[in-house]
């Protein structure tokens, strides 16, 4: 008797059956990455959605599209200018690794992605998943993803009672995804379909909280939902304390434009412009004295004389890893020193166009409004 292997065993045609008729009938079909087979449009959709909602992706994507019609026009446009249509969706590094993907699809593609998962996992910012996702939706390769969204399915289907992070999980995890794969021999797009509908369970019914257990096709064999165990699975990640750091910045204000800062290449926002800070982003500690309005003068005296100090009302961002509270300090110059490298006045009226992050933009828009400095 042939003896099974652990592929056969988890190998099971009637689970990639169940999700292909049900994203069929029921999956998310119109979305402005759908249904096309161009993989500079599904690779751009792809890098925009990690860690990211589809919500807050579709105006960013139609914007870029505008701007960078082809994988050409990104490759070859300034870095500052990919960074200010990426401003506000967050996690910079994916911009600086989109605009290095392009380069390298140019350069050593003929600008043309390869459709081999293997060749497109070695371009920058393209993991393992998104590689797949690029090659089944461009090229209709089969090759299995792992998002999170798929985590999440597979560990309530499969009663998956670890934490989908740690390596021997995901690897196994990873096995089961290869063995769950369709066949797409005599059937056309079962790879596409299958591999949206894993996305679109994890996204529109499998979600963290309240999932629609009532309208999932995987309901009759998801051991999550037949030992009540959905709101346990899947094991959430050991929770640690956030660190949080503390910076003040400078706001400085001359002839209604404010100066702003590089910030260098690689670290928290980096390859963006941002306002100049005082003492970096330092641990939060008990007993250390915040930034006072001495100190922000006495840094400010560096980009010109002095008309008047202002405290502004303190804000904190969330990065991955740590709280980052802001303490930002309107400065007025009487009048303005000479500009050093790495530093740039930009019209307040114009802020919007800026390379920022998030929440500097936003302080600078509030700023901007009519009348304030006047």
């Amino acid at each position: 008797m042939k003896r099974l292997t652990e592929f056969d065993q988890l190998a099971d045609p009637t689970f990639s059956r169940a999700v292909i008729d049900w994203q069929r009938s029921h999956g998310r079909h119109s979305l402005p990455w759908q249904n096309t087979t161009d993989a500079y449009r599904v690779w751009l959709s792809e890098i925009m959605l990690q860690q990211t909602q589809v919500a807050a992706v579709l105006g960013y994507y139609a914007r870029f599209l505008e701007r960078f019609p082809t994988v050409q026009a990104l490759a070859e446009a300034p870095a500052e200018d990919v960074m200010a249509h990426w401003s506000g969706l967050g996690y910079y590094t994916r911009a600086r690794n989109l605009h290095a993907c392009a380069k390298r699809v140019v350069a050593d593609y003929d600008g043309v992605f390869p459709s081999d998962p293997a060749r497109l996992a070695d371009l920058p910012g393209i993991g393992r998943s998104t590689a797949a996702a690029i090659a089944a939706f461009s090229s209709g390769v089969r090759a299995a993803i792992m998002d999170g969204n798929v985590k999440r399915v597979f560990a309530r289907v499969f009663g998956i009672d670890a934490y989908p992070g740690m390596k021997p999980v995901e690897d196994a995890l990873w096995r089961r995804a290869e063995a769950l794969l369709p066949e797409v021999a005599n059937n056309p797009g079962a790879i596409e379909s299958y591999t949206q509908g894993l996305m679109d369970l994890g996204a529109t019914l499998c979600t963290r909280s309240r999932p629609d257990c009532g309208r999932c096709p995987l309901q009759a064999r998801c051991v999550a939902f037949a030992t009540g165990r959905t709101a346990e699975l899947p094991v959430r990640k050991p929770k640690k304390t956030t660190p949080e750091k503390r910076t003040a910045m400078l706001v400085l204000i001359d002839r209604g434009e404010v100066l702003l800062e590089q910030r260098p290449q690689t670290g928290i926002w980096g390859g963006l412009l941002s306002l100049p800070e005082v003492g970096g982003h330092a641990a939060m500690d008990g007993d250390a004295d915040p930034v006072c309005t001495t100190d922000i003068a006495a840094a400010s005296r560096a980009f010109g004389t002095l008309d008047e100090v202002r405290t502004l009302t303190p804000l904190m961002h969330g990065f991955t890893h740590y709280k980052l509270h802001i303490a930002p300090f309107a400065v007025t110059l009487a009048t303005r020193g000479a500009q050093g490298a790495g530093h740039v006045w930009w019209k307040l009226d114009a802020i919007g166009d800026a390379p920022l992050p998030a929440p500097v933009k936003k302080l600078l828009l509030d700023l901007a409004r009519p009348n304030l400095f006047s």
